[in-house]
């Protein structure tokens, strides 16, 4: 099935990317390196690199046309500036119709709204356009600024789970949190 690769918001663009943004991609990556290293896991040496980039692009692109991965990239409107990513992972159909949501947004463009903005769509995406029933997101403690951006969202927190993800090197806690389509609705 076909989905289209281009969404926008009032100041946003998300895309699903093909390979030949792998230099925006890596951009994005080396100038955000210090900033997102703290919230994510350690990365393999050639991360910072074109062939990286190209070939996780090929990989994501791929999946993304198997139904089983969607990333978009967020993109400025003002500037067509890549300024971050929601990645959509463990997409599972059937009976299930479930993901496991995560994302990042570039230092300089945090306290915007920006994230907020891009996931509030991303949502409304996978419920009606890839006809998913929930979405999970497992955030760790001291994000504050992901813990604001859930609640402004209305997810559910749903639980705590002790040592859930490998963080820069160390088994962290992470509070898990859900929505799911017609949530809120009477």
């Amino acid at each position: 099935m076909f989905r289209q690769t281009i969404y926008e918001t009032d100041r946003l663009y998300l895309r699903i990317l093909k390979f030949n943004y792998f230099r925006q991609v890596l951009e994005y990556y080396k100038r955000n390196h210090n900033f997102l290293k703290e919230w994510e896991p350690k990365r393999p040496r050639d991360f910072y690199t074109a062939a990286y980039q190209k070939r996780q692009l090929r990989y994501e692109y791929n999946m993304f046309k198997s139904n089983k991965f969607v990333r978009f990239w967020i993109f400025k409107k003002e500037d067509k500036k890549l300024i971050g990513n929601i990645c959509l992972s463990n997409i599972v159909m059937g009976n299930f119709k479930s993901c496991f949501m995560g994302y990042k947004l570039d230092n300089d463009e945090i306290n915007k709204g920006y994230m907020t903005e891009a996931i509030r769509e991303v949502v409304q995406i996978m419920f009606k356009d890839f006809g998913l029933h929930r979405i999970e997101v497992n955030i760790l403690p001291r994000n504050v600024r992901s813990l604001r951006v859930m609640k402004k969202l209305n997810f559910e927190q749903e639980g705590y789970s002790k040592r859930y993800l490998e963080i820069n090197g160390k088994w962290e806690d992470h509070i898990h949190f859900a929505t799911y389509s017609g949530y809120g609705e009477n």
